[in-house]
Protein backbone atom coordinates (compact mmCIF):
# COMPACT_ATOMS: atom_id res chain seq x y z
CA UNK A 1 0.00 0.00 0.00
CA UNK A 2 0.95 3.37 -1.45
CA UNK A 3 1.90 5.71 1.96
CA UNK A 4 0.20 9.53 1.65
CA UNK A 5 2.70 11.90 2.35
CA UNK A 6 1.38 15.21 4.41
CA UNK A 7 2.22 17.49 1.48
CA UNK A 8 0.03 15.30 -0.95
CA UNK A 9 -2.60 15.43 1.61
CA UNK A 10 -1.56 19.34 2.26
CA UNK A 11 -2.23 19.67 -1.64
CA UNK A 12 -5.83 18.26 -2.34
CA UNK A 13 -7.13 19.88 1.12
CA UNK A 14 -5.35 23.15 -0.35
CA UNK A 15 -7.39 22.06 -4.12
CA UNK A 16 -10.50 21.32 -2.52
CA UNK A 17 -11.05 24.66 -0.21
CA UNK A 18 -10.13 26.29 -3.90
CA UNK A 19 -13.03 24.47 -5.59
CA UNK A 20 -15.31 25.82 -2.47
CA UNK A 21 -14.42 29.08 -2.81
CA UNK A 22 -16.01 29.02 -6.44
CA UNK A 23 -19.16 30.24 -6.62
CA UNK A 24 -22.12 27.96 -7.73
CA UNK A 25 -23.59 28.07 -10.95
CA UNK A 26 -26.58 26.85 -11.61
CA UNK A 27 -29.51 28.40 -13.62
CA UNK A 28 -32.95 27.39 -13.59
CA UNK A 29 -34.95 25.25 -16.52
CA UNK A 30 -35.19 27.31 -19.88
CA UNK A 31 -39.05 27.88 -19.38
CA UNK A 32 -38.09 30.13 -16.31
CA UNK A 33 -36.47 32.88 -18.29
CA UNK A 34 -38.23 35.93 -19.74
CA UNK A 35 -36.50 34.86 -23.19
CA UNK A 36 -37.23 31.67 -24.25
CA UNK A 37 -38.22 30.10 -27.24
CA UNK A 38 -39.69 25.90 -27.72
CA UNK A 39 -39.54 24.71 -31.46
CA UNK A 40 -39.46 21.39 -32.40
CA UNK A 41 -39.85 20.44 -28.78
CA UNK A 42 -36.13 22.29 -28.32
CA UNK A 43 -36.77 24.84 -25.48
CA UNK A 44 -33.80 27.20 -25.45
CA UNK A 45 -33.01 30.35 -23.30
CA UNK A 46 -30.63 32.79 -24.12
CA UNK A 47 -30.10 35.61 -21.29
CA UNK A 48 -28.21 38.50 -21.38
CA UNK A 49 -25.97 39.12 -18.35
CA UNK A 50 -25.48 43.27 -17.67
CA UNK A 51 -25.30 43.91 -14.35
CA UNK A 52 -23.18 43.53 -11.39
CA UNK A 53 -25.61 41.45 -9.74
CA UNK A 54 -26.38 39.34 -12.67
CA UNK A 55 -22.70 38.91 -13.30
CA UNK A 56 -21.69 37.75 -9.82
CA UNK A 57 -23.98 34.47 -9.53
CA UNK A 58 -21.58 33.38 -12.44
CA UNK A 59 -18.16 35.07 -12.43
CA UNK A 60 -17.89 36.48 -9.07
CA UNK A 61 -16.16 40.06 -8.74
CA UNK A 62 -16.00 40.32 -12.42
CA UNK A 63 -18.16 41.67 -14.87
CA UNK A 64 -17.36 40.94 -18.25
CA UNK A 65 -19.33 44.06 -19.94
CA UNK A 66 -16.55 46.36 -18.40
CA UNK A 67 -14.33 44.85 -20.28
CA UNK A 68 -16.60 45.01 -23.93
CA UNK A 69 -17.92 41.35 -23.65
CA UNK A 70 -21.46 40.82 -23.51
CA UNK A 71 -22.25 37.34 -21.77
CA UNK A 72 -25.30 35.70 -22.93
CA UNK A 73 -26.39 32.66 -21.09
CA UNK A 74 -27.82 29.65 -23.37
CA UNK A 75 -30.18 26.55 -22.05
CA UNK A 76 -30.86 24.01 -24.44
CA UNK A 77 -33.55 20.90 -22.94
CA UNK A 78 -34.46 17.96 -24.86
CA UNK A 79 -37.73 16.69 -25.42
CA UNK A 80 -37.70 15.04 -28.85
CA UNK A 81 -37.36 11.96 -27.80
CA UNK A 82 -34.31 11.65 -29.81
CA UNK A 83 -30.53 12.81 -28.48
CA UNK A 84 -28.83 15.80 -30.51
CA UNK A 85 -25.56 17.15 -31.43
CA UNK A 86 -24.88 20.26 -30.61
CA UNK A 87 -22.31 22.11 -33.03
CA UNK A 88 -24.16 25.40 -32.19
CA UNK A 89 -22.94 28.60 -34.04
CA UNK A 90 -24.38 31.54 -32.25
CA UNK A 91 -24.52 35.54 -33.67
CA UNK A 92 -25.49 38.24 -31.79
CA UNK A 93 -28.42 40.21 -34.12
CA UNK A 94 -28.65 44.07 -33.38
CA UNK A 95 -31.71 45.96 -33.46
CA UNK A 96 -30.93 47.00 -36.93
CA UNK A 97 -30.16 43.26 -38.23
CA UNK A 98 -26.48 43.90 -37.55
CA UNK A 99 -24.92 40.38 -36.69
CA UNK A 100 -21.71 40.26 -34.49
CA UNK A 101 -20.01 36.49 -33.84
CA UNK A 102 -19.39 35.26 -31.00
CA UNK A 103 -15.88 35.30 -29.33
CA UNK A 104 -14.19 32.23 -28.92
CA UNK A 105 -12.63 31.73 -25.34
CA UNK A 106 -9.43 32.37 -26.28
CA UNK A 107 -10.05 35.75 -27.54
CA UNK A 108 -12.14 36.89 -24.25
CA UNK A 109 -9.14 36.06 -22.52
CA UNK A 110 -6.81 37.70 -24.64
CA UNK A 111 -8.74 40.63 -25.46
CA UNK A 112 -7.79 44.36 -24.35
CA UNK A 113 -9.76 45.78 -21.77
CA UNK A 114 -11.76 48.30 -22.79
CA UNK A 115 -14.24 51.21 -21.18
CA UNK A 116 -16.83 50.32 -23.91
CA UNK A 117 -17.04 47.77 -27.04
CA UNK A 118 -16.66 49.80 -30.08
CA UNK A 119 -20.03 50.86 -32.03
CA UNK A 120 -20.95 48.14 -34.97
CA UNK A 121 -20.94 50.38 -37.58
CA UNK A 122 -23.08 49.49 -41.11
CA UNK A 123 -19.82 47.29 -42.63
CA UNK A 124 -18.02 46.10 -39.79
CA UNK A 125 -14.71 43.86 -40.56
CA UNK A 126 -15.14 40.02 -39.68
CA UNK A 127 -13.15 38.64 -38.13
CA UNK A 128 -12.77 41.73 -35.57
CA UNK A 129 -8.72 41.35 -35.38
CA UNK A 130 -8.40 41.12 -31.99
CA UNK A 131 -5.28 42.67 -30.04
CA UNK A 132 -3.16 40.33 -28.01
CA UNK A 133 -2.80 41.10 -24.09
CA UNK A 134 -0.74 39.01 -22.42
CA UNK A 135 -1.62 36.55 -19.42
CA UNK A 136 -2.91 37.86 -16.53
CA UNK A 137 -4.77 40.23 -18.42
CA UNK A 138 -8.90 41.27 -16.54
CA UNK A 139 -10.67 38.46 -18.73
CA UNK A 140 -8.17 35.97 -17.99
CA UNK A 141 -9.88 33.80 -15.29
CA UNK A 142 -11.14 30.53 -15.10
CA UNK A 143 -14.52 31.61 -15.06
CA UNK A 144 -14.76 32.82 -18.63
CA UNK A 145 -13.52 29.24 -19.76
CA UNK A 146 -15.14 27.40 -17.11
CA UNK A 147 -18.66 28.83 -17.72
CA UNK A 148 -18.40 28.78 -21.50
CA UNK A 149 -20.83 26.88 -23.88
CA UNK A 150 -18.98 23.37 -24.39
CA UNK A 151 -21.51 20.61 -24.51
CA UNK A 152 -21.58 18.94 -27.79
CA UNK A 153 -24.18 16.24 -27.46
CA UNK A 154 -27.65 16.96 -25.74
CA UNK A 155 -29.50 13.58 -24.34
CA UNK A 156 -33.55 13.02 -24.29
CA UNK A 157 -35.05 14.45 -21.12
CA UNK A 158 -31.59 16.43 -20.40
CA UNK A 159 -30.22 19.96 -19.98
CA UNK A 160 -27.40 21.82 -20.93
CA UNK A 161 -25.84 25.36 -20.42
CA UNK A 162 -23.31 27.83 -20.82
CA UNK A 163 -22.18 31.27 -22.00
CA UNK A 164 -21.73 32.50 -25.32
CA UNK A 165 -19.41 35.87 -25.60
CA UNK A 166 -19.68 38.76 -27.70
CA UNK A 167 -17.73 42.54 -28.38
CA UNK A 168 -21.07 44.31 -28.22
CA UNK A 169 -23.40 45.68 -26.11
CA UNK A 170 -26.45 44.56 -25.11
CA UNK A 171 -29.65 47.10 -26.85
CA UNK A 172 -33.29 46.63 -27.11
CA UNK A 173 -34.50 44.66 -29.43
CA UNK A 174 -31.51 42.51 -29.99
CA UNK A 175 -31.82 38.52 -30.15
CA UNK A 176 -29.46 35.40 -30.18
CA UNK A 177 -29.31 33.74 -33.63
CA UNK A 178 -28.53 29.73 -33.45
CA UNK A 179 -27.96 27.19 -35.52
CA UNK A 180 -26.57 24.01 -35.40
CA UNK A 181 -28.73 22.36 -33.31
CA UNK A 182 -28.67 18.44 -35.06
CA UNK A 183 -29.80 14.58 -34.61
CA UNK A 184 -27.64 12.86 -33.60
CA UNK A 185 -28.16 9.79 -35.60
CA UNK A 186 -29.60 11.07 -38.83
CA UNK A 187 -27.17 14.43 -39.05
CA UNK A 188 -30.55 16.33 -39.83
CA UNK A 189 -30.37 19.91 -38.43
CA UNK A 190 -33.29 21.30 -36.99
CA UNK A 191 -34.66 25.02 -37.75
CA UNK A 192 -32.54 27.92 -36.73
CA UNK A 193 -33.50 29.88 -33.40
CA UNK A 194 -33.94 33.50 -32.98
CA UNK A 195 -34.45 34.40 -29.57
CA UNK A 196 -34.99 37.89 -27.94
CA UNK A 197 -32.50 38.80 -25.73
CA UNK A 198 -34.75 40.14 -22.82
CA UNK A 199 -34.04 41.32 -19.34
CA UNK A 200 -34.86 39.48 -16.77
Amino acid sequence: MRRVTGFVLLSIATALAADKERPRFAPGPAASYVSHQTLDKITIAAVPYLTDDETATAFGKLNPNKYGVLPVLVILENETGKALRLDLNAEFVTADNQHVRALSVDEVQHLRGVAKPPKIGATPPFPIPFPKKAKGGPLNVWEIEGRAFVAKLLPVGERVYGFFYFNTEHEPGSKLYLTGVRDASTGQDYFYYEVPLLRQ
